[in-house]
């Protein structure tokens, strides 16, 4: 069955509020697809609200199939990258990143582009580390493979996630897809952001990429889950290859 993403709209402000009772600012006001303004109340639902059934169907539907025609007309391409990596660094050729989803943990394929030592290489330096821990980003990642470089300039890196849609695990839009430490970053926003399918490409990656803060990939992620459309989708799956060919926001 094909299957979709819940919808519902954002106020301009909402309060939460502390065990005894009293209001306090919980986030920011989300307010256009470009900006946002400063902190204040906003109270993350623990569920978005249901949407029409229609447009849920056809995105499920859009994912079941565009998925696999996808993997068969880039199989060439799939093909060639695999081998890039496997020449320039050896197996494995597919990592595989522990992620959240909907239905809890699961392993989100992607290209290696990192040395098999990267978590040694970020262990011993503290400034690294550091820098990582913030933004879950490294600007400058010297873990980095030469195969790996031109990957993520190009987000080839992540072309293995649609075997994830095809799996159920991912849609082909959706929110970024994060891993169990990183949820702590999502505060009272976590339930919303579990309740639906982490995606290929999203509202962030067509907005900014890796050049935002991480709270404003929050705030971008909070607003495409509660004010999702078919449209807003079929948007950003234009919008992707376009910004993706332009490299912007990509390291």
């Amino acid at each position: 069955m094909c299957t979709g993403i819940p919808r519902k709209g954002i106020g301009n402000a909402r309060v939460d509020r502390r065990d005894d009772g009293t209001a306090f600012e919980a986030g920011p006001v989300l307010s256009g697809h470009d900006s946002f303004r400063k902190k204040v109340a906003l109270k993350a639902p623990a569920q978005p609200a249901k949407g029409d059934a229609m447009p849920r169907l056809l995105k499920g539907c859009i994912d079941r199939i565009g998925a696999p025609v996808l993997i068969v007309l880039l199989s060439p391409l799939l093909v060639f990258l695999g081998m890039i990596v496997l020449i320039d660094d050896g197996w494995p050729i597919i990592y595989r990143r522990r992620v959240l989803g909907k239905n809890g943990e699961f392993d989100a394929f992607k290209f290696r582009s990192m040395r098999r030592d990267a978590d040694a290489i970020l262990a011993r330096d503290e400034a690294l580390r550091s820098e990582f821990e913030r933004n879950f980003k490294l600007k400058k990642d010297p873990r980095l493979t030469p195969s790996g470089t031109l990957l993520r300039r190009f987000s080839f890196d992540e072309l293995p996630q649609l075997f994830n849609v095809v799996r159920g695990q991912m849609s082909l839009v959706g929110p970024r897809m994060i891993s169990p430490p990183e949820i702590e970053k999502y505060g009272p926003y976590r339930n919303l952001l579990l309740s639906v399918k982490p995606g290929i490409t999203g509202y962030w990656q067509v907005r900014g990429r890796q050049e935002l803060s991480y709270e404003e990939r929050v705030r971008m992620d909070v607003y495409y889950i509660e004010n999702w459309s078919l449209g807003m989708d079929i948007n950003i799956l234009l919008r992707t290859p376009v910004k993706v060919l332009k490299k912007e926001g990509a390291y």
